[in-house]
């Protein structure tokens, strides 16, 4: 099921620049702010907003953060710094406010529910803190999301890491991403790290959450464009197919518009 990337890199780097440069500039903003996890998509993402020469922020917002996470982040943000002139990076740790959150909200008797609450939490604290920083400095929200997270199984937090002005790489399959992160020589440590959210405090990865790797869910969201069904696949193919349907149709609410009640005209 592994699927090498098939994209032109060093053009799809370039239109993906030009695009962010003429976005900013039509929107008349100063640059971006970039949310630094420690992860690949992050990565890629704040060092194509670093090539256009506009100002690029890089946030980290660490909340009971796994150290080898901060690390990984911290290792790109440096790097990133010493090859663009234009990027600046800030640390607003929110351990505190999480906490603080904690103590004035009820606790849950459904753990899974409660514990699940508080991951989405973070990550909506942290879309907060993104446009806190975006509105003082005159930037752009970069949204992170590749295109299996944010079309296919709807991985993210609505409102959360969904919550952004713009999305660079959301039209790239995670394969494209590491092909990027490969021509853009993002730290090694980072592009063989195994992808995790970081919104539990552990060292649960994405996959373990997701029940399936990317490489099967990109190759099942492909399957799903040809029309294919459950019934066409059998052993780990079906298994896996079965996710990717299971968890489209359940966060089909994150992709699509929200809904509007709208009145007859004789109200």
């Amino acid at each position: 099921m592994t699927k090498k990337s098939a994209i032109k890199v060093e053009e799809v780097n370039n239109y993906i620049v030009n695009w962010l440069e003429e976005y900013a500039q039509k929107a008349k903003v100063n640059g971006f702010v970039v949310g630094i996890s420690g992860g690949i998509d992050s990565a890629v993402t704040s060092t194509l907003c670093a090539q256009t020469g506009l100002k690029t922020l890089c946030v980290e917002m660490p909340i009971h953060q796994d150290i080898k996470q901060v690390n990984r982040g911290k290792e790109h943000i440096e790097q990133l710094k010493s090859r663009f002139s234009n990027v600046s990076h800030v640390i607003t740790d929110l351990t505190d406010v999480f906490e603080t959150f904690k103590t004035e909200v009820p606790i849950s008797e459904d753990e899974t529910k409660y514990n699940l609450s508080l991951a989405n939490t973070r990550a909506r604290l942290r879309m907060t803190t993104l446009y806190f920083h975006a509105g003082i400095n005159g930037l752009l929200v970069a949204g992170t999301g590749n295109k299996v997270e944010d079309f296919g199984v709807g991985f993210y937090t609505k409102y959360g890491d969904g919550g952004v002005d713009l999305s660079p790489i959301a039209d790239l399959m995670k394969s494209d991403v590491y092909a990027l992160a490969e021509f853009l020589k993002v730290p090694n440590s980072i592009q063989i790290a195994a992808p995790t959210d970081g919104l539990f405090g552990d060292s649960r990865t994405d996959e373990d959450q997701l029940g399936a790797s990317y490489d099967e869910l990109e190759w099942a969201m492909l399957e799903s464009e040809k029309n294919k069904t459950v019934e066409d696949f059998s052993g780990r193919e079906k298994e896996v197919f079965s996710i990717y349907k299971r968890l489209n149709t359940a966060n089909k609410h994150k992709m699509e518009p929200i809904p509007v009640c709208i009145l007859p005209k004789n109200l």
